[in-house]
């Protein structure tokens, strides 16, 4: 296995996992919302619409967070090896997932394991299953 040493930032990757698990925490805690992408999507779709206020920043954070941090230092480009109709399956299979799994992997996996949910304990065994088969069949049988 090759570590790519100039993009390996464990430092980052730890305050932003804190800043998540933080920012979570402060949701729960002041509003009673799970910090779950699908749900506040999902929640802005729906009715009744009397809580759009905290979705909708929370969306703006969640898209703005990133293109604020590339305005004030060296922008994020992501080297994606797929094509758009790659990336249209990939998400819609995401969606379908996340609808059977009823959350999605920031629900789960930050949330519901940090409240002791065992439904979501499996849900993200199976996405980080899931994830690993997808590597090894994509990198090492099919040999992208």
């Amino acid at each position: 296995m090759l570590i790519d040493l100039g993009n390996f930032t464990p430092g980052l990757s730890l305050a932003g996992g804190l800043i998540i698990g933080a920012a979570a925490a402060v949701l729960v805690l002041f509003n009673g919302r799970i910090a779950g992408i699908s749900g506040i999507l999902g929640g802005l779709l729906g009715l009744p619409r009397n809580d759009m206020a905290w979705r909708v920043a929370f969306l703006v954070g969640l898209v703005g967070a990133p293109v604020l941090a590339s305005l004030l230092g060296k922008p994020a480009t992501p080297d994606i090896q797929a094509s758009w109709g790659e990336i249209l399956v990939a998400g819609f299979l995401v969606g379908l997932g996340t609808r059977y799994a009823s959350g999605c992997t920031s629900g789960h996996g930050v949330c519901g394991i940090a409240r002791g949910s065992i439904r979501s304990l499996v849900a993200t065994m199976t996405f980080m299953a899931a994830g690993f088969l997808t590597v090894l069949v994509q990198r090492h049988m099919i040999g992208g």
